[in-house]
């Protein structure tokens, strides 16, 4: 009776700590919402990147404010593309939108919005909500669907966000090797052109002392 009664006195114990290490990792070290509060002049586009690996979700969701007052209705041109340029949502004269995707390949991705319509001479604002991974997960349906709660819940979510730091530092083991892998290219074609350069100084440096050496052997100096 005594072990079942310490037993649940360090599960009890336990709880506040999973709960905190779950908030610190799904709040730190996990891709979060980027809620973003951009202002775009009316002039020029205004274009956001983020450097997404492969195979991760993301969804988008924008709208863009409006003075009624001053009889101001500004839309927005929307342009997300992939790192290799690929259009992956595009809407004209809207005053909000919604994209969604999975990447396809690691880089950088942009969205770019242009003003349209309307257009105030000071340009206009525009609020852009920006999940990436596991920050696009419904945890409330999760739950529901598979009747989960409390820490059991937590648990999962820390399961996900393991896989989630896992695939992440993969992706930074492989970039890693890749730069290795471009400095030693390098060290080696600086090392050629070194030698190459050395050897081109030293016949250009003995073709002179030939030259010389005959000139001064025609004017009878030596």
């Amino acid at each position: 009776m005594e072990m079942d009664m310490n037993v649940k006195s360090f599960g009890t114990r336990m709880s506040p700590m999973l709960l905190f290490l779950s908030f610190t990792i799904l709040c730190v070290v996990l891709p979060q919402t980027h809620a973003i509060w951009i202002h775009i002049p009316n002039s020029e586009p205004k274009c956001i990147s983020e450097e997404i690996h492969s195979n991760v979700v993301v969804l988008g969701d924008y709208f863009i404010f409006n003075d009624h007052s001053k009889g101001e209705h500004a839309s927005v041109s929307a342009t997300v593309t992939s790192p290799y340029g690929n259009t992956l949502h595009h809407h004209e004269n809207a005053t909000h939108g919604q994209f969604a995707f999975t990447t396809a390949e690691t880089g950088t991705y942009v969205a770019c919005f242009r003003l349209g319509g309307n257009i105030p001479a000071n340009g206009s604002n525009l609020i852009l909500d920006w999940k990436i991974g596991i920050s696009t997960k419904d945890w409330d349906s999760v739950a529901k669907k598979e009747k989960i709660e409390g820490v059991e819940l937590e648990i999962r979510k820390l399961e996900d966000a393991v896989e989630v730091i896992h695939a992440f530092l993969e992706y930074l083991k492989e970039k890693e090797d890749n730069m290795m892998e471009a400095s030693e290219k390098t060290y080696a074609k600086v090392a050629h052109y070194t030698f190459v350069s050395l050897g081109v100084c030293i016949f250009v440096g003995a073709l002179q002392v030939w030259h010389l050496k005959r000139f001064f052997q025609k004017k009878k100096l030596i």
